[in-house]
């Protein structure tokens, strides 16, 4: 990787990602980065990744980002000791500035956590947790290859409370082979008596490659129905505002002023750096890759080199397409606005009738000069999105 192309210093993004390459277990249906849970895997890490954090520190002539929003995600970052876990948010505050304001995400799996080591986290600053519940019967975790049960679920809010954590997210998958409505919609009940601030609900994706996958490929499980998935997420979108959540993204539901500002980062097209094995970064109009192996990474690091395996020169045309993709996955929708200050044309001159025709179609609708998906829309919402890719700039 160039050195120039890294030291020609970035606008600095305010946002930072750092993964964990570790679970206690590896999930059926997971296709992310992750290894088996060493001692020795841990301190290899650490020290990577305090030279990855070093490292990038220099290559930005000295200056150090401020940061507005943290996120550890993973893997499993609570499968890492209380200590490794303190020492990379130490290595945080060392190698970068941290905004009064704050939010502060670690990821948690329920049956990693306890109450010692949340309340280390709240002390050590991190300010919002989030934790993979997925699903509230033994069969649906079962199915999945969770760890941890649903009580371990409720225990795990509980003991974040008493550790001081007032901004909790609960992720949920639905659409798993085996999971009925009933069963869906129960599950929505106990999570939303648990009062979190923030629930996540994702339909199963069957990735290529996963053991989830090859159960359906050959025949042992039977993948859920199209038509009922989506009826349980319109039943999602309809419990979870009922119960006063707002639904501010395809698949992300908050409370009123409790929206996850990283994941906006993401969905406003905007910059951020990535750390860890795997990680990606956008800085500028630069996408960055970092070397998935965890040997690799720590063999490049060891060698004095930032890990990136792959640098991409996003051109105009990429940019203008994801930020419309993006943008339309938040349920307030693109603003237009905001688009032609960004790119100097309007929407319509990119995209001469698409607009109208799929705003004819009942998929698209312009509100408060937001271009956003309609409730039909939703249901089709990468089709809609994927129409955006071919285009002219006029």
């Amino acid at each position: 990787m160039p050195e120039e192309l890294l030291l020609s210093t970035p606008d600095l993004p305010s946002s930072l990602y750092i993964h964990v390459p570790f679970c206690v277990r590896k999930c059926l249906y997971c296709d992310f980065i992750s290894y088996p849970y060493s001692s020795d895997g841990e301190s290899e890490y650490l020290a990577g990744l305090e030279r990855e954090m070093a490292l990038w520190e220099k290559n930005v002539a000295g200056e150090r980002w401020t940061l507005s929003t943290v996120f550890i995600g993973g893997g499993t970052p609570t499968c890492l000791s209380s200590g490794g876990l303190g020492e990379i948010i130490t290595n945080v505050e060392r190698h970068f500035n941290l905004a009064p304001d704050l939010e502060y995400t670690v990821e948690a799996n329920p049956g990693t956590v306890h109450r010692a080591g949340l309340e280390a986290l709240r002390r050590s600053g991190v300010n919002r947790l989030s934790l993979g519940a997925q699903a509230c019967c033994s069969n649906t975790l079962r199915t999945l290859g969770r760890i941890h049960s649903h009580q371990q679920t409720v225990e795990a809010v509980r003991q974040a409370r008493e550790a001081g954590f007032d901004n909790i997210n609960l992720d949920l998958i639905f659409g798993v082979p085996g999971q009925t409505r009933a069963g869906w919609l129960g599950c929505l009940e106990k999570i939303i008596a648990l009062r979190p601030e923030h629930i996540s609900a994702y339909g199963l994706q069957l990735e290529t490659g996963t053991p989830l996958c090859a159960m359906v490929d050959d025949g042992t499980l039977q993948p859920c129905d199209e038509d009922l998935q989506l009826d349980m997420y319109y039943a999602a979108i309809d419990t979870l505002q009922h119960a006063g959540f707002e639904h501010y993204e395809i698949s992300n539901f908050a409370r009123l002023g409790r929206e996850c500002r990283h994941n906006l980062v993401y969905w406003h097209n905007g910059g951020y750096l990535g750390l860890g094995p795997a990680a990606h970064s956008r800085l500028d109009m630069r996408r960055l890759a970092n070397e998935e192996r965890l040997d690799n990474y720590l063999a490049v690091l060891a060698g004095g080199s930032l890990p990136i395996i792959r640098c991409e020169e996003l051109s105009e045309q990429n940019d203008i397409f994801e930020t419309v993709f993006l943008g339309l996955r938040l349920s307030t929708g693109l603003d237009l606005d905001s688009f032609r200050e960004r790119f100097g044309v309007t929407l319509d001159q990119v995209y001469p009738e698409l607009v109208a025709r799929l705003s004819g179609a009942n998929l698209l609708e312009i509100n408060a000069n937001h271009l956003r998906l309609t409730r039909r829309g939703l249901a089709v919402a990468n089709t809609v999105m994927a129409e955006f890719v071919p285009f002219t700039k006029s």
